[in-house]
């Protein structure tokens, strides 16, 4: 059955064309498998909650008739605004209209939550973009720049709210500068979702073609109950396509943890337990509770245009298993740096077991793509990221905390033991990779910003006693806990990739250079010099294996053997510029004078190199699942999904590699002219 919706129809409607539902909630009220909505344009300002999901063979669609026409808002207008002069106004709002919980009442918290500012789950918007909230009305009437942020000259518009009991009112103060708010579009945010089941198990539902905009949305970490203005809530097969989304105070889209209230950020509540520790009992409970694959996940989020949300645009949690998340445009996450903490990006994923994360362009955000804990089966391939490391640093900028938060890098993957793919990507802000882990292929890419963090940041930083984290890994392809285990490091490939020497910031050099006169760091490095260098001291793989000789069991003089780093393997790299290879790579070529750059050319990215002419003849391989080997610790190939193997015969844009393949992410030099997003 098909259903009609259209904000401008009468009430009263039945939901057919002639007489279409007022609101998508009424649709989404009786909608069932095989029925398809479809919403005509305009602003819809509700929190859809479907009662009802569909099944593999009868979905239940949910379509904006024009594309990115219908609009569904957390947020209602406010058009009574008092001028208080200087710039700042006054306006009051019945806490009415707030029909979950108030979100100037409701701080942003939870576990790995810095609060370094009292923040709401609130905010003001003018013209769709949000305002910077402060903690006192003297910050609003004298706004100060805020170099941190990304957009400093936007961080004077502020804005302040209090309560008033006795009217049961929220009353606000704001700074509009030269705007006059009334002869503007002024918004509040008003409701915590907007496109979101509030029961669990709602599945097989499409949401296509929507703006989903500026919902109240909590922060979002693993061992809490993970909200997004869109989400799935603990279900299976949903898709999420061509939609625009945007100012989330939190995430954008959730894929992730349902609620588990005994646990609900429990390191918060009860700080006698480490972090570390209510995450593996979170991972456990659900695994007793029907995390299964048959069950949660399969979720694809498509061609969606994801931007301006203040943690993460996508944020998973268990929820987002065997996802695909494909050809989507991920940016200016996090650029406000109002919110601060370790679940931050344009992709958090946590348990992004055999997650594809295919031909995205993630960039301006303050990390483009992070993977925590059980990035097994996880392939990201085919995307381009660059811009994702702080900006706005002048060249004498200050060397002190404000530059390392919001660092970021385009990859960051921790605490996982594989196997983890990073093929055909173009990795081009000036840190690259952070690799915080083990069980990783880096094949095929062009890799112009450093490797960081390789060999530490797996412990859990106790100031004089061990502390590593033990995390799990999986039976190949299934979310059964196979075992836990702590980390060894290494277990590292680096095939046929590009690695590419820009020019150093001043005040990154400074940092990187800072950090490590201070001595050892237990989390990061700072690194933005580029190359496979950080493994200098791992063992090549016939050293590894040669500790093994002869080794028959107990009884053998003690070894370390079964705790030393885990070898690396290499082949065909090539270094630009200076990138420095790793002491033990063998077939490789070193390079100078390479320029590159990217730039925009009506609305698309094209790079401009001379990279193509420099690259010498190379020997190279093509590389297959059955050249990189299983990953240690799982025992698991480098494989798809299915358990089928890969051959790297295709390139950035799924053109045929040669049998001697040219390294980094193009085929060819014509294939690099192409429009790369």
């Amino acid at each position: 059955m098909d259903l009609y919706v259209s904000c401008t129809a009468p009430r009263g409607g039945d939901g057919t064309k002639q007489k279409p539902f007022l609101t998508i909630g009424e649709a989404a009220a009786l909608a069932k498998a095989g029925d398809r909505v479809f919403v005509a344009p305009g602003v819809y300002r509700e929190w859809v909650d479907p009662q009802n999901g569909g099944t593999p063979e009868a979905r239940i669609e949910y379509i904006s008739e024009e594309p990115l026409g219908a609009v569904i808002s957390g947020a209602e207008p406010v058009k009574t605004w008092a001028p208080l002069g200087d710039g700042v106004w006054t306006a009051r709002v019945s806490n009415g209209i707030f029909s979950d919980r108030n979100p100037y009442t409701t701080r942003v918290s939870g576990d790995w939550f810095m609060a370094e500012m009292v923040a709401h789950t609130g905010d003001v918007y003018l013209n769709g973009k949000s305002l910077y909230e402060v903690t006192d009305l003297e910050a609003v009437k004298h706004p100060v720049r805020n170099e941190v942020s990304w957009d400093p000259d936007f961080s004077v518009y502020t804005w302040y709210a209090e309560q008033d009991p006795e009217k049961n009112e929220t009353v606000f103060w704001t700074n509009f500068g030269e705007k006059d708010p009334n002869a503007e579009n002024v918004e509040i945010s008003a409701r915590a979702a907007c496109f979101y089941p509030k029961k669990e198990g709602v599945g097989w539902i499409t949401l296509s073609g929507f703006t989903v905009c500026m919902a109240a949305t909590q922060w979002a970490p693993p061992t809490a109950y993970q909200e997004g203005m869109i989400g799935p809530h603990w279900s299976k097969g949903w898709i999420i396509e061509d939609c625009e989304i945007y100012e989330s105070k939190c995430s954008g889209i959730s894929l992730g943890k349902y609620l588990q209230p005994e646990n609900e950020n429990k390191w918060l509540r009860w700080k006698y337990k480490d972090g570390t520790q209510t995450e593996r009992e979170c991972i456990l409970q659900a695994q007793r509770e029907g995390w299964t694959k048959e069950r949660i996940g399969s979720h694809t989020v498509r061609r969606c245009h994801i931007h301006d949300c203040g943690q993460t645009g996508i944020v998973g949690h268990l929820g987002g298993v065997f996802s695909v998340i494909e050809d989507n445009h991920i940016h200016h996450i996090n650029n406000k740096q109002n919110l601060a903490g370790a679940e931050i990006g344009g992709i958090k994923m946590h348990a992004a077991i055999d997650v594809v994360i295919r031909r995205n362009h993630f960039h301006h955000c303050t990390r483009g793509l992070w993977l925590d804990w059980q990035a097994q089966g996880t392939r990201v391939t085919q995307n381009l990221f660059h811009d994702n490391t702080k900006p706005n640093l002048a060249p004498d900028a200050p060397i002190d905390g404000t530059i390392m938060q919001g660092m970021g890098e385009d990859i960051f993957v921790e605490v996982s033991h594989g196997p983890t793919l990073i093929d055909n990507n173009l990795l081009l802000s000036a840190r690259a990779l952070k690799l915080a882990t083990q069980g990783v292929a880096v094949v095929h890419n062009l890799v112009a910003g450093g490797i960081a963090a390789a060999g530490i940041g797996t412990d859990n930083g106790a100031k004089t006693l061990s502390s590593p984290r033990y995390t799990p890994y999986h039976v190949p392809h299934r979310t059964e806990v196979a075992g836990f285990m702590t980390f060894l490091h290494g277990d590292m490939r680096f095939m046929n990739n590009i690695f590419l020497q820009q020019p150093m910031h001043p005040a990154l050099k400074a940092l990187m250079e800072g950090m490590r006169a201070g001595g050892k760091n237990g989390w990061d490095d700072g690194n933005i010099e580029v190359g496979t260098f950080p493994y200098d001291g791992y063992p090549a793989a016939a050293e590894w294996e040669k500790e093994f000789e002869g080794y028959c069991g107990m009884g053998s003089a003690p070894s370390d053997r079964y705790y030393m780093h885990l070898p690396v393997w290499t082949n065909g790299n090539v270094f630009a510029n200076g990138a420095k290879p790793w002491e033990k790579e063998t077939n490789f070529a070193e390079i100078d004078g390479v320029t590159l750059s990217l730039t925009e050319k009506d609305g698309a990215v094209v790079l401009e190199t001379n990279l193509w002419d420099k690259l010498p003849a190379l020997e190279t391989a093509t590389v297959s699942t059955e050249t990189l080997g299983m990953a240690f610790e799982p025992e698991q190939k480098f494989e798809n999904p299915d358990g089928t193997p890969i051959v790297f015969d295709r390139d950035y844009f799924g053109a045929r590699r040669g049998l001697h393949p040219l390294p980094g992410p193009f085929a060819c030099a014509k294939e690099a002219e192409k429009v790369l997003f």
